[in-house]
């Protein structure tokens, strides 16, 4: 594996996380539904933001064409399955009847709390990765199964259900009836409590931690470098909240979309067993050697294979919500 410079690292991470404390700072004083353009302009910004931190990595010394590929193969990834964590949180607002001018804000924070977590996961990880090689036909075997289940329930209705924490925190929170804008705290009849903001954050950011469960495997299937897993995680996340608004009902168009995201995972799946395979050391197979018939399968492979497979799913579902639409059926 190789290494990018410290500096590129630390700077990167100062950056980013800047970029975000000041997008919440802009949310915070200024709530409000984003127009249509509003939300294409910021997402285009992020998106060209992560192809120029790639190129920039392929640029730099330390860096390459490595590290450049294992990026953009990661956050095309994540950033596909971040689409699929749209419907749930389409559906949470709608569940907790948040108002609209304070979505963004809701977003907003579950998301930074996501990426705290995250970071968190993406440490573990990387830790255990580096002591266990064999941890891949975890991962592995996790994603087969996460692919094959995409592929079952695709034609069940999408249905929130609160989470333990969550109904945990219901019991114990005195919570008002109303929201107070978006403010976690209000006084109702001179009492202090909370408001139902509270369970819509952690609903948001609980729920996004249990899609890293899908997306944190994935990624490592692609790159074992803990900086590459985060920043593309966070590219991914950044766009996120203005993805939200800019799609919209545009969701329901993408019918084939779990399809899609269970062959990439599916895909990713089997390179990690395959991985695992090529550098056994489990005594119980193989006696504790390698299989020499199991490939190593190049980086470069798996970006096509990810951008071929999300094009493909993009414009099937789009060409199949259109012949709906003509038949005046539900997509």
């Amino acid at each position: 594996m190789q290494e990018l410079p410290t500096w590129f690292e630390v700077g990167t991470l100062i950056a980013l996380v800047g970029l975000l404390l000041a997008d919440l700072l802009v949310v915070g004083r200024r709530p409000h539904v984003p127009s249509t353009k509003e939300s294409a302009l910021w997402v285009s910004f992020y998106v060209a933001l992560a192809i120029v931190f790639g190129v920039v990595m392929l640029l730099i010394p330390g860096g390459g064409t490595e590290p450049a590929s294992e990026f953009f193969a990661g956050w095309i990834t994540e950033y596909s399955l971040s689409v699929d964590n749209l419907f749930v949180f389409v559906i949470i607002m709608s569940r907790f009847a948040v108002p609209a001018e304070d979505q963004q804000k809701v977003l907003m924070v579950g998301i930074l709390i996501a990426l705290v977590l995250r970071g968190i996961f993406i440490l573990l990880g990387a830790a255990v990765i580096e002591q266990f090689s064999w941890v891949f036909y975890i991962f592995g075997a996790f994603l087969i199964y996460t692919a094959v289940k995409l592929v079952l329930d695709r034609d069940e209705d999408e249905e929130y259900e609160d989470n333990v924490l969550i109904r945990r925190m219901r019991k114990v929170l005195p919570l008002s009836e109303h929201y107070d804008g978006a403010k976690v705290r209000t006084v109702v009849d001179g009492k202090k409590l909370f408001t139902p903001m509270v369970i819509v954050f952690f609903a948001i950011g609980s729920t996004d931690l249990l899609f890293a469960l899908d997306s944190i495997p994935a990624i490592f299937g692609l790159t074992e470098d803990p900086f590459i897993v985060f920043t593309a995680n966070l590219f991914a996340l950044m766009g996120l909240r203005q993805l939200y608004f800019l799609l919209g009902g545009l969701l329901d168009r993408l019918v084939y979309l779990s399809i899609g995201l269970a062959v990439v995972l599916g895909g990713i799946g089997v390179k990690l067993v395959l991985e695992a395979l090529h550098t056994n050391e489990l005594p119980f197979l193989n006696g504790g050697e390698p299989f020499p018939w199991a490939p190593e399968v190049p980086i470069w492979v798996s970006l096509v294979f990810i951008v071929a497979v999300l094009a493909i799913t993009t414009v099937a579902s789009l060409l199949r919500s259109r012949q709906l639409e003509r038949r005046g059926e539900k997509a």
